[in-house]
């Protein structure tokens, strides 16, 4: 077995990513400030939840830095990995869930990650992105940025990571991707130097990802048939964290803080009985031609 990267030069990294990724969107916001809160787990370790709400670019997004550790993996964690039960474990990230004031800003959502359990380790992590409302430029921006930070470590990442996403982030019950993809990894491990460099990359990437497409979109007018449009593919999201999102489970089975965990949930959301839109409203082309999976780069 490779040796173990060091956890607190990891740990000093995801800090310093958690800081500059929330001084540049409170300078984007350009109203609204990040709350902290700090917290400790009782069973070992902690982190600090930073949460923006009521913002201009904003309508609520948090970014989370935790860091705990335990004596026994939780059930998420060791369902493809029943070797590693009843193992000592560390698991630290940063996380963060963007939900927009403007439904034409689509959300975004960023997790990197590292674990190890006894002498197995491994990193994860990725970011994708779900509009309301389509926009194939959008689409293919978050996407290149993605691939080239993958392609700078290699040229088989990022089409791997691409269609993990796509089965990842997908509603078997409403049959629908939950967004247009990005990428999605778990289980990394091998080279720790040359894993660990990749995995610092695509977590540096996220702002040129996501920042200049919210920047173009969020003067873009509208009205109450997009809120009301936004708050119903906010339900979507809401769906898929709460049903599906290993993360999610991961959290609360560790005994984490639960408004550290539910943070990626919306401010406002809804579900509205067999909802059909319009026959080629934009509404309806979300799904048509944005919500399967496609090569946007």
């Amino acid at each position: 077995m490779t040796q173990i990267p060091c956890v607190d030069t990891l740990e000093r990294f995801l800090l310093d990513l958690q800081d500059r990724i929330c001084t540049v969107l409170e300078e984007h916001d350009g109203r609204a400030h990040f709350r902290e809160d700090r917290w400790e787990r009782g069973e070992g370790g902690g982190g600090r939840t930073r949460v923006l709400q009521d913002g201009d670019l904003l309508e609520k997004g948090g970014v989370n830095y935790s860091r705990v550790f335990g004596q026994s993996l939780p059930p998420s964690a060791t369902a493809h990995r029943p070797e590693l039960a009843g193992q000592a474990f560390t698991a630290l990230g940063v996380s963060l869930v963007l939900h927009p004031r403007n439904p034409y800003v689509p959300i975004v959502h960023m997790n990197y990650r590292f674990f190890s359990a006894g002498s197995v380790w491994w990193f994860g992590g990725g970011a994708d992105l779900t509009p309301v409302y389509g926009f194939a430029e959008d689409a293919r921006h978050f996407h290149a940025v993605l691939k080239a930070a993958c392609d700078r470590h290699g040229p088989d990442y990022y089409p791997r990571f691409k269609e993990w996403c796509d089965n990842y982030f997908y509603l078997r019950h409403r049959q629908e991707m939950r967004g247009v993809g990005g990428i999605f990894f778990d289980d990394l491990n091998g080279d720790p130097v040359a894993i660990q460099a990749l995995w610092q990359d695509l977590a540096h990437s996220f702002l040129d990802s996501w920042l200049p497409i919210a920047q173009v979109r969020r003067a873009h007018p509208y009205g109450e048939r997009e809120r009301q449009w936004q708050l119903l593919r906010r339900g979507r999201y809401v769906e898929f964290n709460l049903v599906y999102d290993r993360g999610t489970l991961f959290g609360l089975q560790s005994g984490g803080r639960t408004e550290s965990i539910l943070m990626s949930l919306p401010p406002l959301a809804a579900w509205e009985y067999d909802w059909r839109g319009e026959p080629d409203s934009p509404e309806a082309r979300l799904k048509s031609d944005f919500l399967t999976p496609r090569n946007w780069v």
